[in-house]
């Protein structure tokens, strides 16, 4: 079984057990069993001076995943006596996330889905950046299965 924390550090309304079986599902379905993971929504400030802090890069950007494991072994039944394995974090900018969705014409629960996968998927090693499409694939692949209708986004 999975554990997912999900912290929401803005001001808008976010459904936090939709966020965690959605991440959840993402989980089961890339084989991801016994782990733990932190999603935290947070605003523009904060996403920028992570980005800039861990990244670099002084911008907003919509969602960084900090992975805590090289690897993340997948399949089979975790052994009970092992410690839960910590994947990391991954953090959404909600301003951003409503602006994007606004701007493409998408429901905002489908976008927000889209970054909640996107950053599970980074945790999990994918890396779209020198792969050959994979994570695009999977990702796209992934959005198919879950429920992303559930999520429950609204702005203050």
């Amino acid at each position: 079984m999975n554990l997912v924390e999900v912290v929401n550090r803005t001001r808008a309304a976010v459904d936090g057990e939709a966020v965690a079986r959605l991440v959840a599902r993402v989980l089961a379905l890339e084989g991801v069993d016994g782990a733990e993971l932190t999603v935290a929504f947070v605003g523009d400030r904060r996403m920028r001076a992570l980005n800039r802090d861990h990244r670099g890069r002084d911008e907003v950007t919509d969602v960084l995943s900090f992975p805590i494991e090289d690897e993340v072994p997948r399949g089979g039944a975790p052994d009970p006596s092992a410690p839960p394995l910590l994947l990391g974090d991954v953090v959404v900018d909600l301003r951003q996330a409503l602006r994007q969705a606004r701007a493409a014409g998408l429901p905002p629960s489908l976008e927000v889905a889209l970054l909640l996968v996107h950053g599970v998927l980074h945790l999990l090693g994918y890396d779209h950046e020198v792969d050959a499409g994979e994570m695009a694939a999977r990702q796209a692949a992934l959005l198919e299965e879950v429920d992303w209708e559930a999520l429950r986004v609204a702005p203050r």
